[in-house]
């Protein structure tokens, strides 16, 4: 179903061109046509509003000009929907600013302007509203400045005339705007009123007419209009129209018209009830202050009481009185007496009855959409009623109830029609009633978010879920095609628009195609959305398995295994066989916990034990685990008396014992692990231990132990084994106490084993050396260990040996040494080594020291013996002996190595010669090297010390050095390394991280060591001493951060030892809110929430022994700025507005402050962006359209984001060139405009940090337009792609981006035409104070908003 409205306007005069290319009246008039056209379709729906202008203008010449053809301009929207409905934040395409009609002269330019807005953003295409093609050579482009898109005809022909239309398009809908163009000849083309008569062809033969006479042609146009007179000349064949016109104006001066001459009389009417109806006549008076009234049955009418009964108008020579909502009283006479004369009339009423024009119709409506009724009544009724299912319905929310001006049609919109809405509506007047009914088109449900397929493992929740477009409808779920309803296995739930189905504890079974289907009233159509669900198996993997249990008898056991998917079900198996809850076993699962629980162990508990699931599998063995016992009674037994057993015997032992497992039996004697040899054999069985000892001998002897050991525990039994036998020899060697010629005294000791028995005595018995045969000299109880004999020979050398007797027998002997009866003279002993003390290339020295044994007799000389070296024949040196312990050895061959020996003589003979001495050169001796020169630390690290050092200037050439280090704790040197130094420098490792150490060096070579030199102080192992430096050489020497946010300052930085970090703010070392980290190279300064009182000059000081460096950092806590204040609008250039502020307060601390200017046409909601970067208080917008109203505001903005806006409450409005109307219009002269360029606003210097942008501006005027040029010094600047300029209404723009120091400069700008030349420079300073870090960035362009920070 379609509807159409159409209604009528008029455009304001600013909305309508007049084009005056002549001297002539112009007659203008106005159409604006509004239709709105709406479409229902299964998808939606259309709306097509059109809105369209007419303007005709049509034009009066005089006499003597050519009558002009009149023009009409045409202006029309049109706009056709796509989107049924539109997303938040999206519209379809809006004229901002609207291309306007023109009327152009041949041979001159025009151009069409339109400003689009919509999301998605338009496309903009331009046509021809006949269809043809645009001509060749038309632009058609977006202006990037002033945001516009144009299309510019150049040099217009009659061709070109003709509807053009500007088309904005994006996905909902396409807006097209339609205007006209007309095109006027050239004034140089038109001719005048006679060249054209005599240039028209012969006219075709006419039928002939009789001419008529001077007098009829006055009257004939006299009746007629001005703009008919050429056409009745012609029609009746009057030639000299200029003569015509010029007797017509002055017989109209002789003729004496009446007073009041009627040419349109007064006429009778009959009206309705509650109509309108108008008396009108036309009247040629004689003094247009001529009084006149209207009378009404002969009272005269007072209009001011009537309260808008009765209207008078007049409009030219015609007067009218208008009766309105007539009634029975209206009826009757009405008279209008103009000065001495009357005119009555008379005025039926005529009241019909009611009924219904048109009456209710059946409708019906898309859901959402509105619906209407209408209906219409003859004539006006006092009261109505609208009903809906009987119930009445009045204006709201819901209803809107429309009654037109004439009170004759009565409309009823319901809005958002629902199902609710569904039923019969009527509307009732007086006694009659107009029923109809309103039926609904649902909108199709649609699932915004479908059913997904859906994957999960068995025994898991599937979860199925969509969103429906309405929450108004039934809802039923299908398996494979069959409804399935609610049930413990399936949990359906519905919220608003979401529906869910749940499937917990899923099943394989449960897998298929699962099916929504959604219904609604009044539809009988079913809405369907499936998925599948793909129950899989779950499968799970052992978390952390069984373990074997070996419980005691009686015992609890407890198997456990932990799965990685508590869905996950098992079964538990005993050797194969499924195990069952029973009354010893529990079978317990906790998630994904497993556990079998067996009250009791005993034997038949013991086993294999699985646990099976789906993809895992634990196994475990459950075995008793009693400890080993021994019967209390054995051990007693044990322990009470020893096992007793002679030499050569077997000894049995046997030990009973109880335990499971069979515990590991165990042998031990003192303490010794017993094996199993040839004479010892160990049985064992589960229950008893045997140990077998063959052959006993008297080491068998001692404590048995045996030792039972298992998992489960252990147990041991300790018994005495005792084997006799004979005793042992005595102990120890046979000691002489006295061995004199007369009298051999001996000792010894008892033997350590006595076989068992006890000793009874001791058997000595002696023999002489070199004989065979003992003798026995004596026996002594078991108490004596001495005996002394007399029965000795001086000189004589004896043998003694004891023997300990018991009751098994006689031990072996211990036998003595030889012993003299008397003191004997031995060799004496060995000397020292010798000793080199002087050596020549002839002579060697060497000393040595005595023996320390005589050998019983004083010493007759010494022996001293030399070889070569490497040789094995000793010399003798001399051939007597030496008394003296110092001998020089001459005769020697240069250069060749010797070594020296010396044996000490006594009466007994040469004793045992010395150790060779040292091997030595013949040869004349080497010095030993002086004091090393110049030690020195080269190098240092945390675990090193690298040293050099020079040679020493005095004695003989070094051979080596011997380096030498003490700690500060230390007393003891120790050398650096095993053997001397070759070089000249060495570096030793292995030090303490640092530690002070000490070090001296000597020299070394063969003729000995030198002076130790010492190094001056101690050295510590630590990286060689430096100042404090920082390692970032361009730290920032400023920062802004945004308040509340975290303020955090890292520093890097080297020195040795590691610097002290002192942070200071404004000379005071910081405190309270902050938190410090420090490391050996780097530290951090961080307040987690800045605060403005945080503001401030923070320094970083870094000191050691060496030295110290500091660096400045300027912390700046801002926030969103404050407004600007005192905004002033005044115009300096015309078309333009020049705007003049105070600096927002934040300008005097944010040195980057800018402000956005914004402007907003008044017929208009939108803001629009004028300029971003301006940094002064003043600025000019250019680019405004007369005869508007704008508001402006300025908006502060700096790195954090925008304040609020300042702006004025009232609109500026942009004065209209004032128009002149006149009959007569003088000829136009125009003006000379063309004139130099000249600046009136000028450049002004600009100082920036260096990074950032700088834009410099100017003003100018000049015609015709300027060529703009740029230098930099004297460079142009202009082709250059580094830098961005623009020229746009005067007003000239450069932009330096990421200006450096090099880009510092006088910069000029050049403006020349034809009529001359300006220039205008300023300076600009780059500052190279340090590059300012921003945190916490507010994304590109940081704006005013709640969401951002």
């Amino acid at each position: 179903m379609g509807r159409v409205k159409f209604g009528t306007g008029h455009y304001s005069n600013s909305d309508i061109r007049v084009s005056t290319m002549t001297s002539t009246m112009s007659k203008t008039t106005t159409r604006t046509t509004t239709i709105t056209t709406e479409h229902s379709t299964e998808s939606g729906m259309t709306r097509v509003k059109k809105v369209s202008q007419v303007t005709k203008i049509t034009s009066e010449e005089e006499a003597d000009r050519v009558q002009r053809k009149p023009s009409i301009t045409l202006q029309s929207l049109n706009v056709v929907t796509r989107s049924f409905e539109i997303p938040a934040g999206e519209s379809i395409p809006e004229f901002d600013e609207k291309p306007n009609s023109s009327v152009v002269q041949e041979g001159k330019d025009v151009i069409f302007k339109a400003k689009v807005s919509g999301n998605p953003k338009p496309t903009i295409t331009w046509k021809r509203g006949s269809g043809k093609p645009i001509k060749e050579g038309a632009k058609i482009f977006f202006d990037t400045i002033l945001k516009e898109n144009v299309l510019k005809l150049d040099h217009v022909t009659p061709d070109d005339e003709d509807a053009y239309k500007c088309i904005a398009s994006n996905t909902h809908a396409d807006c097209t705007y339609t205007v006209s163009l007309m095109v006027t000849e050239c004034q140089e083309k038109q001719l005048n009123f006679r060249t054209m008569l005599k240039k028209r062809s012969a006219p075709a033969p006419k039928e002939e007419r009789k001419v008529p006479d001077e007098k009829e042609m006055w009257e004939i146009l006299m009746k007629a209009d001005k703009k008919d007179y050429e056409k009745i000349c012609l029609q009746y064949g009057f030639t000299d129209f200029r003569g015509m016109l010029k007797r017509l104006k002055e017989m109209k001066k002789k003729v004496e018209t009446e007073e009041v001459k009627v040419l349109k009389p007064l006429e009778d009417l009959e009206g309705k009830v509650d109509s309108t109806v108008t008396f009108d006549t036309v009247l040629e008076l004689k003094d247009p202050n001529m009084k006149m009234q209207w009378f009404k049955d002969g009272e005269p009418l007072r209009t001011q009481f009537s309260l808008g009964k009765f209207e008078i108008k007049q409009m030219g020579t015609k007067f009218m009185l208008s009766v309105k909502n007539l009634t029975q009283k209206d009826a009757g006479q009405y008279t209008l007496v103009v000065g001495d004369k009357k005119f009555t009339v008379g005025l039926k009423v005529k009241d019909e009855p009611l009924r219904f024009g048109v009456e209710l119709k059946p409708i019906k409506v898309v859901e959402r959409q509105t619906g209407t009724f209408e209906c219409r009544l003859t004539k006006k009724v006092p009261s109505v009623c609208w009903k809906f299912q009987g119930v009445e319905v009045k204006r709201d929310d819901k209803h809107d109830i429309i009654v037109s001006e004439d009170g004759l049609t009565h409309t009823l919109k319901i809005k958002d029609v629902r199902p609710s809405d569904v039923g019969e509506y009527s509307f009732s007047a007086d006694n009659l009633t107009s029923k109809s009914q309103l039926q609904i088109a649902r909108l199709p449900i649609q699932f915004p978010s479908a059913l997904k397929n859906v994957h999960v493992k068995e025994k898991g929740k599937a979860r199925l879920e969509c969103e429906l477009s309405s929450k108004d409808v039934r809802i039923k779920w299908l398996k494979n095609g069959k409804e399935i309803t609610r049930s413990p296995k399936y949990n359906m739930m519905r919220e608003g628009r979401r529906v869910e189905l749940i499937i917990d504890d899923a099943e394989l079974e449960d897998s298929g195609e699962y099916t929504v289907v959604a219904m609604q009233d009044n539809d009988d159509r079913e809405y369907t959305c499936a998925c599948t669900l793909n129950v899989q198996d779950r499968f799970a993997t052992v978390k952390s398995g069984m373990s074997d249990a070996h419980p005691q008898t009686g015992q609890p056991a407890e198997f456990c295994v932990v799965l990685n998917d508590e869905k996950v079900d098992g079964v538990w198996l005993k050797d194969g066989k499924e195990i069952t809850d029973t009354k010893n076993i529990q079978i317990v699962k906790q998630g994904a916990v497993h556990k079998l629980i067996i009250n009791s162990a005993d034997d038949e508990s013991e086993g294999k034990y699985t646990f099976k699931a789906k993809g895992a599998e634990s196994e475990a063995v459950l075995s008793i685990a009693d400890p080993p016992v021994i019967d209390p009674d054995v051990l007693s037994l044990l322990a009470k008396d020893p096992i007793t057993v002679k030499a050569g015997q077997t000894a049995t032992i046997k030990i009973p014992f109880k335990g499971k497992p069979i515990p590991k039996v165990t042998w031990f004697k003192d303490g010794l692990e017993v094996f199993e040899d040839a004479k010892t054999e160990i049985e064992k069985s589960p229950t008893q231990t045997v140990l077998v000892l063959k052959h006993c001998v008297r080491e068998d002897s001692g404590n048995i132990m045996l030792k039972l050991k298992s998992d489960c525990g252990s147990a041991s039994a300790n018994l005495q084994l005792n084997v006799i036998d004979r005793p042992k020899p005595p102990q120890g060697k046979l000691e002489f106490l006295e061995h004199t010629r007369k009298c051999i005294t001996m000792k010894w000791k008892a033997p350590r084993d006595n076989g068992g028995k006890q000793i009874t005595s001791f058997i000595i018995e002696r023999k002489l050396v070199g004989k065979k045969s003992w003798i026995k000299v004596g026996e002594v109880d078991s108490d004596t260990t001495t005996f002394s004999t007399n029965k000795v020979e001086e000189g004589q050398a004896y043998q003694y040996r004891i023997r300990a007797v018991n009751s098994e027998g006689v031990s072996d002997p211990l036998d003595s040494e030889e012993v003299l009866a008397g003191d004997p003279i031995e060799s004496p002993g060995m000397p020292s080594q010798p000793q080199v003390t002087d050596v020549t290339k002839e002579a060697i020295t060497i000393t040595w020291t005595p023996p320390a044994k005589d050998g019983g007799a004083p010493l007759l000389g010494y022996i001293v013996e030399r070889r070569k070296k490497g040789s094995n024949r000793w010399i003798p040196a001399t051939k007597e002996p030496i008394q003296d312990t110092k001998f020089t050895s001459d005769g020697l061959m240069e250069d060749v190595e010797y070594e020296f020996r010396v044996t000490a003589v006594n009466r007994a003979g040469a004793g045992e010669p010395s150790t060779a001495s040292n091997s030595v050169v013949a040869k004349d001796p080497i010095r030993a090297p002086g004091m090393v020169k110049d030690i020195k630390v080269t190098d240092s690290t945390n675990s090193s010390i690298s040293l050099a050092w020079d040679k020493p200037d005095s004695g003989d050439e070094p051979q080596g050095y011997i380096l030498e280090m003490r700690a500060e704790d230390a007393k003891e040197w120790t050398k650096c390394s095993k053997i001397p130094i070759t070089s000249t420098h060495y570096t030793v490792g292995g030090l303490q991280e640092r530690g002070k150490y000490f070090f001296r060096i000597r020299a070394v070579n063969e003729g000995g060591v030198g002076e130790p030199t010492e190094l001056m102080k101690g050295v510590y192992a630590m990286p060689p001493p430096a100042a404090p430096r920082f390692l970032d050489a361009r730290m920032p020497s400023s920062m802004v951060v945004r308040a509340g946010t975290a303020l955090c300052i890292n520093v890097g930085f080297s020195g040795s030892p590691p610097p002290n970090v002192i942070w200071l703010k404004d000379g005071i070392p910081t405190k309270g809110r902050e938190n410090i980290t420090k490391g050996p190279n780097m530290s951090q300064f961080l307040i987690s929430s800045a605060q403005r009182s945080d503001s401030g000059i923070y320094k970083i000081m870094l000191k050691n022994d060496y030295g110290e460096k500091y660096h400045d950092i300027r912390i700046r806590v801002a926030d969103f700025p404050r407004p600007p204040t005192n905004l002033n609008l005044f115009e300096e250039v015309p078309n333009t507005v020049t705007l003049s502020w105070d600096h927002t307060p934040d300008n005097i601390e944010d040195g980057r402050v800018q402000y956005v200017i914004m402007k907003r046409d008044a017929s208009t909601a939108t803001w629009y962006t004028v300029t971003d970067r301006v940094f002064g208080n003043k600025y000019t917008v250019t680019g405004l359209l007369p005869g508007r109203k704008y508001f402006f505001r300025v908006i502060a903005r700096n790195d954090i984001g925008d304040s609020d806006p300042l702006g004025l409450k009232e609109p500026w409005y942009i004065a209209r060139d004032k128009e002149r109307f006149s009959l007569q219009l003088k000829e136009y002269q125009e003006k000379d405009w063309s004139h130099a360029p000249e600046f009136i606003t000028p450049l002004k210097d600009h100082t920036v940090h260096r990074g950032n942008d700088c834009t410099m501006s100017c003003a100018i005027i000049g015609n015709p337009r300027p060529h703009i040029t740029w230098y930099k010094g004297k460079i142009l600047i202009s082709e250059k792609l580094k830098y961005w300029y623009t020229s746009s209404n005067g007003v000239c723009t450069l932009t330096i981006p990421s200006a450096e120091m090099k880009d510092a400069d006088e910069y000029t700008i050049m403006a020349e035409n034809s009529l001359g030349k300006a220039k205008c420079s300023c300076k600009l300073t780059v500052n190279e104070k340090g590059v300012t870090i921003i945190q916490n960035t507010i994304g590109e362009s940081p704006r005013r908003s709640k969401h951002i920070m």
